[in-house]
């Protein structure tokens, strides 16, 4: 699985010494039905508590072979990658990695998925995010939490709330995870025809990169 995530080759192209491909793929599909990625990512990111938490997401090219799934079975060709990101109050001892993960349409503005994303703060947390979250929706959902926003507020805006440029400077973490997410070819353009899938290959993604940070604080 990590051999097809990390070249984003078919599964039919997989290396003899792995096996067959189509028991590896059935393999994988059955564990994102039991929900076991959805439990390793919960489990590999519980240890890890926070004061600072980021919002962000990425778009990801669809590749023509996603479009082509049978009828009546649905997809979502056009993608946005959305993730929350924690971080501790020293930066390196996270770097920023995901808590959380969602899809949506490419065209659909970031803030539709927040709500499930940020439905789990802790109280006083600071939450980052850039100016398309800048809503008294989201920042109404932050507060509710005992969490406070650090968005910076939209120019039209005629109420100016709190805002420090000193700390909405560490939101390049969650930016520099997007790009290490798309090292892995199968994430940097969707092959995959079902949207649960490809979001599983995220999930599998993030479980390495949270690997790789455990690793290198052994």
């Amino acid at each position: 699985m990590f051999w097809v995530l990390r070249s984003g080759a078919p599964w039919r192209d997989l290396p003899e010494r792995y096996g067959p491909g189509t028991t590896c793929y059935n393999r994988f599909v059955r564990w994102r039905k039991a929900g076991v990625w959805d439990r390793m990512m919960d489990a590999i990111t519980a240890a890890h508590d926070g004061d600072i938490q980021m919002i962000d997401s990425t778009s990801v090219r669809a590749h023509h072979q996603a479009a082509t799934a049978k009828k009546g079975v649905e997809i979502t060709v056009s993608v946005a990658l959305a993730a929350g990101s924690r971080l501790r109050s020293m930066p390196s001892s996270t770097q920023g990695l995901p808590i959380r993960l969602g899809l949506t349409a490419g065209q659909a503005h970031d803030g539709l998925i927040a709500n499930s994303l940020l439905d789990n703060l802790g109280p006083h947390t600071i939450v980052l995010a850039d100016k398309a979250y800048d809503a008294d929706r989201m920042r109404s959902l932050i507060e509710e939490q005992g969490a406070t926003p650090n968005i910076p507020p939209k120019s039209n805006r005629r109420w100016k709330p709190c805002f420090s440029k000193r700390l909405y400077r560490e939101r390049n973490l969650i930016e520099r995870f997007s790009s290490k997410l798309k090292h892995f070819r199968r994430v940097a353009t969707r092959y995959d025809k079902l949207a649960a899938n490809f979001l599983a290959m995220v999930q599998l993604a993030s479980i390495r990169l949270w690997l790789r940070a455990y690793e290198s604080t052994a």
